[in-house]
C-alpha cells in the first residue's frame, strides 16, 4: 500500500531530520537553499520559514500568485496544530475536499488539508515552527522542503525523498 509506506517515510523524515539549534541565520540557510532551487529549476512557489511567535524568511519566486501565501498560512496552521508534515495528515485523512472532519472543529478558514508544511523540530525543545512552501502539487512542494533541510542537516537527500507518485 503506497500511502502506508509514504506515512512511514514521512514519519522517518521527522523524527530524524531534527535542527540541533534554530535561529535566524539557520532560517536563511534553509530558506536560501529552497530559494535557490527554485531559480534552478524554475519552480513557481513561496516559502515561509517561522517560528510559533514570528516570521524568520519569506520569499515569492517569479510565477508564485495571490493564492500561495494564504496557502502557506492555512499549512503552518496545521504543522502548529498537530506538530507533523501537513502532507503526512493528507495520506492519514484521505479528504479529498481538503478539510478536516467536523468534529475537528478547524475552520477552512484557517486551516487546510494540503502537502507543503513541516514542523522545524530542535533536539530537546520539540516543534518550534514550521517551513513550508506553496506553489507546487502537494507532494512535490513537501518533497522541495525535505531536500532542502538534509541538505542543510547534512543527509543525504535520497535517503529521505518520496518515490515518484504512482498513477493509480
Amino acid at each position: 500500500m503506497a500511502a502506508a509506506d509514504d506515512i512511514a517515510l514521512i514519519q522517518k523524515q521527522e523524527e530524524t531530520l531534527v535542527f540541533p539549534a534554530f535561529d535566524e541565520a539557520v532560517a536563511f540557510k534553509v530558506g536560501a537553499a529552497i530559494r535557490e532551487r527554485a531559480l534552478t529549476d524554475n519552480l513557481p512557489i513561496i516559502v515561509d520559514i517561522r517560528l510559533w511567535d514570528r516570521p524568520l524568511f519569506y520569499a515569492a519566486m517569479p510565477g508564485s500568485n495571490a493564492s500561495n501565501p494564504d496557502w502557506a498560512r492555512r499549512k503552518i496552521n496545521v504543522v502548529k496544530r498537530y506538530l507533523k508534515s501537513t502532507y503526512r495528515l493528507v495520506l492519514e485523512q484521505q479528504r479529498p475536499d481538503r478539510t478536516f472532519k467536523i468534529g475537528e472543529g478547524l475552520d477552512i478558514v484557517d486551516y487546510v488539508l494540503a502537502g507543503g508544511g513541516f514542523p522545524i523540530t530542535v533536539k530537546g525543545a520539540g516543534v518550534i515552527g514550521a517551513i513550508t512552501v506553496s506553489g507546487l502539487p502537494e507532494r512535490e512542494d513537501h518533497g522541495v522542503v525535505v531536500a532542502a533541510i538534509c541538505e542543510c542537516l547534512g543527509f543525504e537527500r535520497s535517503d529521505f525523498a518520496l518515490p515518484p507518485a504512482s498513477a493509480e
